[in-house]
Protein backbone atom coordinates (compact mmCIF):
# COMPACT_ATOMS: atom_id res chain seq x y z
CA UNK A 1 0.00 0.00 0.00
CA UNK A 2 0.90 3.40 -0.86
CA UNK A 3 2.10 6.02 1.96
CA UNK A 4 -1.29 7.73 1.00
CA UNK A 5 -5.03 6.04 1.53
CA UNK A 6 -8.58 6.73 0.99
CA UNK A 7 -10.68 7.20 4.16
CA UNK A 8 -14.13 9.19 4.70
CA UNK A 9 -13.57 11.77 6.68
CA UNK A 10 -15.96 14.27 8.41
CA UNK A 11 -15.27 18.13 8.97
CA UNK A 12 -17.44 20.53 10.78
CA UNK A 13 -18.17 23.62 8.13
CA UNK A 14 -20.66 26.40 9.81
CA UNK A 15 -22.16 24.33 12.22
CA UNK A 16 -22.67 21.55 9.79
CA UNK A 17 -21.02 18.40 9.23
CA UNK A 18 -20.55 16.02 6.06
CA UNK A 19 -18.06 13.11 5.37
CA UNK A 20 -16.31 12.60 2.05
CA UNK A 21 -13.73 10.61 0.63
CA UNK A 22 -9.88 11.93 1.27
CA UNK A 23 -6.66 10.82 1.76
CA UNK A 24 -4.83 10.30 4.69
CA UNK A 25 -0.93 9.13 5.93
CA UNK A 26 -0.17 6.95 8.55
CA UNK A 27 1.09 9.88 10.34
CA UNK A 28 -2.00 11.19 10.40
CA UNK A 29 -3.38 8.68 12.15
CA UNK A 30 -4.16 8.65 16.04
CA UNK A 31 -1.32 7.39 19.10
CA UNK A 32 -2.86 4.00 19.40
CA UNK A 33 -1.31 0.44 19.86
CA UNK A 34 -2.71 -1.56 17.34
CA UNK A 35 -2.29 -0.69 13.57
CA UNK A 36 -4.85 -2.58 11.65
CA UNK A 37 -4.99 -2.79 7.32
CA UNK A 38 -8.94 -2.88 6.90
CA UNK A 39 -10.25 -5.19 4.28
CA UNK A 40 -14.22 -4.33 5.32
CA UNK A 41 -16.43 -2.28 6.97
CA UNK A 42 -20.26 -1.65 7.18
CA UNK A 43 -22.98 0.44 7.25
CA UNK A 44 -25.26 1.45 10.32
CA UNK A 45 -28.03 3.88 10.98
CA UNK A 46 -25.40 6.00 13.10
CA UNK A 47 -23.12 5.47 10.30
CA UNK A 48 -25.62 7.18 7.99
CA UNK A 49 -26.29 9.89 10.25
CA UNK A 50 -22.59 10.52 10.65
CA UNK A 51 -21.89 10.92 6.79
CA UNK A 52 -24.63 12.33 5.37
CA UNK A 53 -24.69 15.13 8.92
CA UNK A 54 -28.26 14.59 9.36
CA UNK A 55 -27.24 13.97 13.35
CA UNK A 56 -24.74 14.91 15.35
CA UNK A 57 -22.73 11.76 15.74
CA UNK A 58 -19.73 13.40 15.34
CA UNK A 59 -17.90 14.49 19.16
CA UNK A 60 -14.78 16.11 17.47
CA UNK A 61 -13.38 16.89 14.32
CA UNK A 62 -12.16 15.75 11.62
CA UNK A 63 -13.69 12.14 12.12
CA UNK A 64 -12.99 9.18 10.46
CA UNK A 65 -16.56 7.65 10.34
CA UNK A 66 -17.68 3.94 10.29
CA UNK A 67 -18.09 2.37 13.41
CA UNK A 68 -17.26 -0.99 12.48
CA UNK A 69 -13.99 -2.77 10.93
CA UNK A 70 -12.67 -6.09 10.11
CA UNK A 71 -9.01 -6.24 9.42
CA UNK A 72 -5.49 -7.90 9.76
CA UNK A 73 -3.09 -6.82 12.02
CA UNK A 74 -0.32 -5.08 10.56
CA UNK A 75 1.84 -3.53 13.78
CA UNK A 76 1.35 -4.04 17.37
CA UNK A 77 2.86 -2.91 20.91
CA UNK A 78 0.19 -4.95 22.68
CA UNK A 79 1.12 -8.32 23.53
CA UNK A 80 -3.03 -9.45 22.77
CA UNK A 81 -2.18 -8.77 19.11
CA UNK A 82 0.61 -10.10 16.39
CA UNK A 83 1.16 -9.04 13.07
CA UNK A 84 -1.37 -11.08 10.82
CA UNK A 85 -4.48 -11.73 13.61
CA UNK A 86 -7.54 -11.43 11.91
CA UNK A 87 -9.57 -8.66 14.19
CA UNK A 88 -12.84 -7.11 14.46
CA UNK A 89 -14.40 -3.65 16.28
CA UNK A 90 -17.42 -2.93 16.49
CA UNK A 91 -18.51 0.40 19.16
CA UNK A 92 -16.80 2.18 21.40
CA UNK A 93 -17.17 5.54 20.13
CA UNK A 94 -15.69 4.46 16.92
CA UNK A 95 -16.36 6.94 14.32
CA UNK A 96 -18.19 9.00 17.13
CA UNK A 97 -15.04 9.67 19.58
CA UNK A 98 -12.33 7.88 17.73
CA UNK A 99 -11.19 7.82 14.51
CA UNK A 100 -13.22 4.49 12.66
CA UNK A 101 -13.68 2.05 10.70
CA UNK A 102 -14.10 4.07 6.78
CA UNK A 103 -10.48 4.03 6.44
CA UNK A 104 -8.06 1.68 4.46
CA UNK A 105 -5.46 1.82 7.64
CA UNK A 106 -6.41 2.77 11.31
CA UNK A 107 -4.70 2.39 14.62
CA UNK A 108 -6.82 1.02 17.32
CA UNK A 109 -6.70 1.13 21.20
CA UNK A 110 -6.23 -2.95 21.48
CA UNK A 111 -8.77 -2.96 24.52
CA UNK A 112 -11.35 -2.24 21.65
CA UNK A 113 -10.32 -5.03 19.83
CA UNK A 114 -11.73 -8.97 19.10
CA UNK A 115 -10.31 -11.85 17.48
CA UNK A 116 -12.51 -13.21 14.48
CA UNK A 117 -14.32 -16.35 15.52
CA UNK A 118 -12.63 -18.84 13.05
CA UNK A 119 -16.18 -19.65 11.83
CA UNK A 120 -16.34 -16.08 10.08
CA UNK A 121 -14.57 -14.56 7.07
CA UNK A 122 -13.59 -10.67 7.58
CA UNK A 123 -16.33 -10.47 5.28
CA UNK A 124 -18.70 -12.46 6.68
CA UNK A 125 -17.77 -10.49 10.56
CA UNK A 126 -18.93 -7.08 8.57
CA UNK A 127 -21.90 -8.55 6.93
CA UNK A 128 -23.26 -9.07 10.97
CA UNK A 129 -21.41 -6.04 11.82
CA UNK A 130 -22.75 -3.77 15.10
CA UNK A 131 -26.24 -4.67 13.85
CA UNK A 132 -25.96 -8.52 13.86
CA UNK A 133 -24.10 -8.19 17.23
CA UNK A 134 -26.48 -6.05 18.78
CA UNK A 135 -29.28 -8.19 17.36
CA UNK A 136 -27.48 -11.13 19.36
CA UNK A 137 -27.10 -9.45 22.48
CA UNK A 138 -31.15 -8.55 22.38
CA UNK A 139 -31.76 -12.33 21.97
CA UNK A 140 -29.20 -13.05 24.41
CA UNK A 141 -31.78 -11.13 27.19
CA UNK A 142 -34.42 -12.61 25.89
CA UNK A 143 -32.95 -15.46 26.91
CA UNK A 144 -31.55 -14.08 30.14
CA UNK A 145 -34.99 -12.84 31.20
CA UNK A 146 -36.56 -16.35 30.40
CA UNK A 147 -38.65 -16.09 26.95
CA UNK A 148 -38.69 -19.41 25.53
CA UNK A 149 -39.69 -20.64 22.08
CA UNK A 150 -43.14 -22.47 23.76
CA UNK A 151 -44.33 -18.73 25.44
CA UNK A 152 -45.33 -17.86 21.90
CA UNK A 153 -44.97 -15.21 19.12
CA UNK A 154 -41.62 -13.03 19.53
CA UNK A 155 -41.76 -9.89 17.49
CA UNK A 156 -39.50 -7.83 16.01
CA UNK A 157 -39.76 -4.30 14.78
CA UNK A 158 -38.03 -3.18 12.00
CA UNK A 159 -37.66 -6.51 10.82
CA UNK A 160 -35.83 -5.74 7.52
CA UNK A 161 -32.77 -3.58 8.68
CA UNK A 162 -29.95 -4.44 9.73
CA UNK A 163 -30.76 -5.74 13.13
CA UNK A 164 -34.35 -6.51 12.62
CA UNK A 165 -33.27 -8.98 9.39
CA UNK A 166 -30.38 -10.71 12.02
CA UNK A 167 -32.85 -11.28 14.86
CA UNK A 168 -34.85 -12.85 12.83
CA UNK A 169 -32.94 -15.29 11.78
CA UNK A 170 -31.32 -16.50 15.09
CA UNK A 171 -34.49 -16.28 16.55
CA UNK A 172 -36.21 -18.67 14.18
CA UNK A 173 -32.91 -21.03 14.31
CA UNK A 174 -33.70 -21.19 17.61
CA UNK A 175 -36.94 -22.38 17.14
CA UNK A 176 -38.67 -19.30 18.23
CA UNK A 177 -42.64 -18.52 16.26
CA UNK A 178 -41.20 -15.00 14.94
CA UNK A 179 -43.77 -11.96 13.65
CA UNK A 180 -41.91 -9.39 11.76
CA UNK A 181 -42.96 -5.76 11.98
CA UNK A 182 -42.44 -3.90 8.55
CA UNK A 183 -43.89 -0.96 6.28
CA UNK A 184 -42.48 -2.96 3.00
CA UNK A 185 -44.43 -4.92 1.40
CA UNK A 186 -41.73 -6.24 -1.11
CA UNK A 187 -39.51 -7.19 2.34
CA UNK A 188 -42.04 -10.34 2.80
CA UNK A 189 -40.17 -13.22 0.81
CA UNK A 190 -36.80 -12.00 1.80
CA UNK A 191 -38.31 -12.30 5.38
CA UNK A 192 -39.66 -15.87 5.14
CA UNK A 193 -36.53 -16.95 4.15
CA UNK A 194 -34.97 -15.72 6.98
CA UNK A 195 -37.19 -17.48 9.22
CA UNK A 196 -40.25 -15.21 9.95
CA UNK A 197 -43.61 -17.12 10.12
CA UNK A 198 -46.06 -13.79 10.03
CA UNK A 199 -45.97 -10.03 9.66
CA UNK A 200 -47.64 -6.72 11.07
CA UNK A 201 -47.69 -3.59 9.36
CA UNK A 202 -45.80 -0.97 11.13
CA UNK A 203 -48.44 1.39 10.68
CA UNK A 204 -50.50 -1.07 12.66
CA UNK A 205 -47.41 -0.02 15.64
CA UNK A 206 -47.02 3.54 15.11
CA UNK A 207 -50.04 5.10 15.59
CA UNK A 208 -51.22 5.83 19.50
CA UNK A 209 -52.71 2.86 21.08
CA UNK A 210 -54.17 2.07 24.66
CA UNK A 211 -51.81 2.30 27.11
CA UNK A 212 -52.55 -1.45 28.36
CA UNK A 213 -53.74 -3.47 25.40
CA UNK A 214 -54.38 -7.01 24.61
CA UNK A 215 -51.64 -9.74 25.12
CA UNK A 216 -49.78 -11.01 22.19
CA UNK A 217 -45.94 -10.81 22.53
CA UNK A 218 -43.98 -13.09 24.45
CA UNK A 219 -41.30 -10.92 24.02
CA UNK A 220 -39.73 -8.30 21.41
CA UNK A 221 -36.55 -6.83 19.60
CA UNK A 222 -37.36 -3.36 19.17
CA UNK A 223 -35.61 -0.59 16.66
CA UNK A 224 -38.21 2.19 16.00
CA UNK A 225 -38.63 3.62 20.09
CA UNK A 226 -41.62 6.69 20.26
CA UNK A 227 -44.68 5.06 19.88
CA UNK A 228 -43.99 1.71 18.07
CA UNK A 229 -41.93 0.75 21.25
CA UNK A 230 -45.22 2.09 23.42
CA UNK A 231 -47.51 -0.34 21.56
CA UNK A 232 -45.45 -3.27 21.92
CA UNK A 233 -44.87 -2.57 25.47
CA UNK A 234 -48.73 -2.63 25.66
CA UNK A 235 -49.02 -5.96 23.60
CA UNK A 236 -46.43 -7.76 25.62
CA UNK A 237 -47.70 -10.71 27.83
CA UNK A 238 -47.40 -10.86 31.51
CA UNK A 239 -43.60 -11.40 32.35
CA UNK A 240 -42.46 -10.99 28.64
CA UNK A 241 -39.59 -9.00 27.32
CA UNK A 242 -39.15 -6.25 25.05
CA UNK A 243 -35.44 -5.25 24.44
CA UNK A 244 -34.41 -1.65 22.62
CA UNK A 245 -32.02 -0.87 20.59
CA UNK A 246 -33.08 1.89 18.46
CA UNK A 247 -34.66 5.02 17.72
CA UNK A 248 -35.88 5.21 14.20
CA UNK A 249 -39.30 6.48 15.37
CA UNK A 250 -37.61 9.02 17.73
CA UNK A 251 -36.33 9.24 21.31
CA UNK A 252 -39.40 9.78 23.07
CA UNK A 253 -41.92 6.91 24.71
CA UNK A 254 -44.96 7.82 25.19
CA UNK A 255 -45.76 4.47 27.51
CA UNK A 256 -47.21 4.28 30.94
CA UNK A 257 -46.63 1.84 34.19
CA UNK A 258 -49.22 0.02 33.62
CA UNK A 259 -47.67 -2.85 31.29
CA UNK A 260 -44.67 -3.11 34.29
CA UNK A 261 -46.25 -2.81 37.28
CA UNK A 262 -50.06 -5.13 36.29
CA UNK A 263 -48.01 -7.53 33.99
CA UNK A 264 -44.48 -7.55 35.27
CA UNK A 265 -43.52 -6.68 31.84
CA UNK A 266 -39.38 -6.28 31.71
CA UNK A 267 -37.81 -3.24 29.45
CA UNK A 268 -34.22 -4.22 28.35
CA UNK A 269 -32.05 -1.23 27.39
CA UNK A 270 -29.47 -2.96 24.49
CA UNK A 271 -26.04 -0.96 24.61
CA UNK A 272 -23.90 -2.40 21.91
CA UNK A 273 -21.54 0.41 22.43
CA UNK A 274 -19.90 -0.29 25.57
CA UNK A 275 -20.90 -3.76 26.04
CA UNK A 276 -18.12 -5.38 28.02
CA UNK A 277 -15.40 -7.62 26.28
CA UNK A 278 -16.49 -10.58 28.18
CA UNK A 279 -20.23 -10.03 26.91
CA UNK A 280 -18.73 -9.20 23.16
CA UNK A 281 -16.89 -12.49 22.97
CA UNK A 282 -19.93 -14.55 23.96
CA UNK A 283 -21.85 -12.62 21.60
CA UNK A 284 -19.61 -13.80 18.45
CA UNK A 285 -19.34 -17.13 19.86
CA UNK A 286 -23.31 -17.46 20.11
CA UNK A 287 -23.44 -15.57 16.70
CA UNK A 288 -20.99 -18.59 15.10
CA UNK A 289 -23.60 -20.89 16.59
CA UNK A 290 -26.49 -19.53 15.94
CA UNK A 291 -26.94 -17.46 13.03
CA UNK A 292 -26.87 -19.49 9.58
CA UNK A 293 -24.46 -18.69 7.12
CA UNK A 294 -27.36 -18.73 4.56
CA UNK A 295 -28.97 -15.92 6.63
CA UNK A 296 -25.30 -13.77 6.38
CA UNK A 297 -25.72 -14.21 2.59
CA UNK A 298 -29.12 -13.88 1.75
CA UNK A 299 -29.32 -10.56 4.36
CA UNK A 300 -26.15 -8.66 3.22
CA UNK A 301 -24.29 -6.96 0.50
CA UNK A 302 -21.37 -5.20 -0.49
CA UNK A 303 -20.86 -1.44 -1.60
CA UNK A 304 -17.82 0.70 -2.42
CA UNK A 305 -16.29 2.86 -0.05
CA UNK A 306 -17.08 5.24 -2.56
CA UNK A 307 -20.58 4.95 -2.47
CA UNK A 308 -21.05 5.52 0.90
CA UNK A 309 -22.41 9.35 0.54
CA UNK A 310 -25.38 8.12 -1.27
CA UNK A 311 -25.89 4.89 0.96
CA UNK A 312 -26.03 7.27 3.93
CA UNK A 313 -28.51 9.00 2.32
CA UNK A 314 -30.60 5.77 1.90
CA UNK A 315 -30.13 4.01 5.52
CA UNK A 316 -31.24 7.70 6.65
CA UNK A 317 -34.76 7.44 4.57
CA UNK A 318 -35.11 3.62 5.67
CA UNK A 319 -34.73 2.46 2.06
CA UNK A 320 -32.02 -0.40 2.92
CA UNK A 321 -32.68 -3.40 3.26
CA UNK A 322 -30.55 -5.95 5.22
CA UNK A 323 -26.59 -5.28 5.75
CA UNK A 324 -24.46 -3.66 3.37
CA UNK A 325 -20.79 -4.40 3.78
CA UNK A 326 -18.23 -1.58 3.01
CA UNK A 327 -14.74 -2.41 0.64
CA UNK A 328 -12.84 0.00 2.11
CA UNK A 329 -10.38 -0.74 -0.49
CA UNK A 330 -12.90 0.19 -3.53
Amino acid sequence: MSDLFNAIVANEVDGKSKGQLQQLSIDDLPKEDVLIEIAYSSLNYKDGLAVSGKGRICKRFPMVCGIDLAGTVVESASDKFSAGDKVLVNGYGLGEKHWGGYSQMQRINSDFIVKVPEAFSLQETMAIGTAGYTAMLSVMMLEKQGVKPSDGEVLVTGAAGGVGSVAVAILAKLGYQVVASTGRPETHDYLLSLGASGFVNRLDLSEKGAPLAAERWAGAVDVVGSQTLANVIAQTKRDGCVTTCGLAGGIDLPSSVFPFILRGVILAGIDSVMASMDIRIEAWRRLALDLPKNAINSASRTEPMSALPELAEQIVAGKIRGRVVIDVNT
